[in-house]
């Protein structure tokens, strides 16, 4: 073993910032764009007041600022919006009916379906499209059934991580793997490249998604249930001896515990006047509010006023009534506009027609009531219980920002369908016979949605992640000063020391166990950004083919399944089917392991290590 001199100062730099990037990724406080945004600053500001110079050559700062016009992003934020055509099209429709129609007759044999169109749709299409399509389907039949839907939604999202493992465009770790591999002169993977061993392990892995994973996984309920209460609409008319007449809207409001949220005043035939605290309310002025019967009673008893629902006033024979309103779950996509957006300024109810009965966030909150949640930041994979209208949400559903969970399989179908479906299909073929690479066919299928409306700008736009841009040009960037500065080469020289005299097996199969457990703890594109630099030189010090330990590494960093955390289709599935934290280990850690003992053994058989 030999004795290893500490790095150069500005690789010592890159290094130290690299563990704090990671550390603050796992922060639920903090963005992880706004970790993004850090990193990309102190590198630029970092290397411009201390210049870095190695060969006679001169590290540019403003090149951490070329991942934004890197091949990779274009690809993923291309393949992003031709993924969002297919759904916004119902492309995918037929699928979803096939599924629901064998679902209705055995649901061993559907299970086993569903995981499989599921893995292999994902191997072409992002992940977050594929899970979006099949949740809906899935909570419909537990509907109606009345059965959980603990045993089959974590096996499917599972099998969508599987699927992305196939292909280059699989998922974006993959992309970037294959990318960052190629711009340090390793020969580029196609398409197919890498399919044999994924395929080996889905084998295995498919098994256990069917046989298996749903017998370990305990029986959980939704995360929020029928039992909330629901929202009536009514007025309460001041009586003439209300203790309010006279007074400020505010005092009245006050007068409720602050509990009355008033929408509207209304002064005689169709004088409406604006509900601001100062106004001074007067006999007869009608108070428009909504919320629950108990509560709609207890503030017209304490305001002094009358109940009425249209022109009747409440009693046995004109009830508060809300028949054309129903109950539905609704989930804050990964794609969705409201992420960040604080409850109380996202207008729900102006903007989409919903009332908010109830709120449920994953990381062990319990259900909330919706008073008191304005100033709740949303996140993707909240759970949202509402109510509103059957057509309201009939049109949630053709939106990028919610996923309706209300126990239908009604998807959404256009004509252009066909269109989006064949320029899909053209994408892939272009770019899997070497005709086109796949960011230049990515980015002409996109054109091809545009100019044939299946998709307008506005929808295109909504399937662009800030999250996902920022985090991969800030690994991007990480990845590129620890490669320039050396860092990546010290960090494979150690890598080599401490596992010296290991067999190359052994130290393939160390390196994406590593991969393994940091993509269960950080984002996996920074994982796979900051290790594909690190297998490379590791490769070199061996003097071992680049390809295994490439490969080790975009392998090791899709072992998504130990955590809800690892990926953002865990978090969806997490809220949609009312798991828990230790539901994700006890079923995905297992899996780990198992995919990572088949893919070592394949990768060291096949290339001869």
């Amino acid at each position: 073993m030999v004795e290893l001199a500490l790095p150069n100062a500005h690789a010592l730099f890159v290094m130290i910032l690299i563990i704090v990037a990671l550390v603050l990724f796992t922060r639920e406080n903090i963005p992880l764009q706004t970790t993004s945004l850090l990193v990309l600053v102190a590198l630029a500001v970092g290397f411009t007041l201390f210049p870095y110079t190695s060969e006679g050559r001169t590290l540019q700062p403003s090149d951490f600022f070329l991942g934004f016009g890197h091949k990779a992003l274009v690809a993923v934020s291309a393949l992003m919006i031709c993924g969002q055509g297919l759904i916004r099209t119902g492309a995918l429709e037929p699928v979803g009916r096939l599924l629901a129609r064998m679902w209705r007759k055995g649901p061993a044999i559907s299970l086993l379906a569903t995981i499989l169109i599921t893995a292999v749709l994902s191997a072409f299409i992002n992940n977050t499209p594929i899970v979006v399509l099949m949740l809906p389907i899935l909570v419909g039949v537990a509907v109606r059934t009345g059965a959980s839907p603990s045993g089959t939604l974590i096996p499917m999202g599972f099998a969508s991580i599987l699927g992305g493992m196939a292909t280059t465009i699989g998922t974006s770790t993959n992309l970037l793997v294959v990318n960052v591999a190629a711009d340090m002169g390793m020969d580029a993977f196609s398409m197919f490249d890498f399919l044999g061993p994924a395929a080996i392990a889905a084998f295995f892995a498919t098994l256990y998604l069917w046989l298996i994973a749903p017998r370990i996984t305990p029986e959980r309920t939704p995360p929020m249930g029928e039992t909330v209460s629901r929202l009536y609409t009514a007025q309460i008319r001041l009586n003439e001896d209300s203790p309010v007449a006279g007074r400020r809207l505010a005092t009245a409001i006050l007068r409720t515990g602050d509990g009355l949220k008033v929408e509207g005043v209304q002064r005689g035939q169709g004088v409406h006047i604006n509900p601001l605290p100062d106004v001074v309310l007067q006999p007869r002025d009608r108070i428009t509010t909504s919320d629950t019967q108990d509560n709609l009673r207890e503030y017209a008893r304490l305001l002094g006023g009358t109940l009425f629902s249209g022109d009747h006033a409440v009693d046995a024979e004109h009830p508060l009534s809300a028949e054309s309103e129903q109950i539905a779950e609704v989930v804050i996509t990964p794609a969705s506009r409201l992420i960040g957006v604080r409850i109380g300024n996202a207008r729900l109810r102006r903007r989409y027609g919903l009332r908010l009965l109830a709120f449920n966030r994953f990381e062990g909150s319990q259900e909330r009531k919706s008073p008191g949640l304005d100033e709740v930041r949303l996140r993707s994979g909240d759970v949202l219980l509402v109510q509103s209208t059957v057509e309201n949400l009939r049109n949630l559903k053709e939106t990028a920002d919610f996923l309706v969970l209300d126990g239908s399989v009604q998807l959404p179908s256009t004509r252009k369908a066909p269109v989006a479906l064949a320029t899909m299909l053209g994408v892939v073929a272009l770019a899997a016979t070497g005709i086109m690479p796949i960011e230049i066919s990515a980015v002409l299928g996109f054109l091809v949605l545009i100019l044939t409306r299946c998709l307008n700008w506005k929808d295109a736009m909504s399937a662009l992640s800030t999250q996902v841009i920022l985090i991969i040009v800030a690994s991007l960037a990480m990845g590129a000063a620890l490669l320039k500065t050396g860092g990546a080469d010290y960090i494979a020289r150690l890598f080599v020391n401490v596992t010296f005299g290991a067999p190359p097996s052994v130290v393939l199969g160390g390196l994406m166990l590593m991969m393994g457990i940091m993509t269960n703890i950080v984002s996996n594109n920074a994982a796979a950004v900051i290790g594909t630099p690190i297998a490379i030189g590791i490769a070199q010090r061996l003097g071992m083919p680049l390809e295994p330990f490439v490969l080790a590494v975009l392998f090791g960093a899709n072992l998504s399944f130990a955590t809800p955390m690892a990926y953002q289709t865990n978090i969806l599935l997490m809220n949609a089917g009312g798991y828990k934290f230790g539901d994700f280990v006890r079923v995905g850690v297992p899996l780990s392991i198992g995919l990572w003992l088949i893919l070592t053994t394949v990768l060291v058989w096949a290339y001869g290590l």
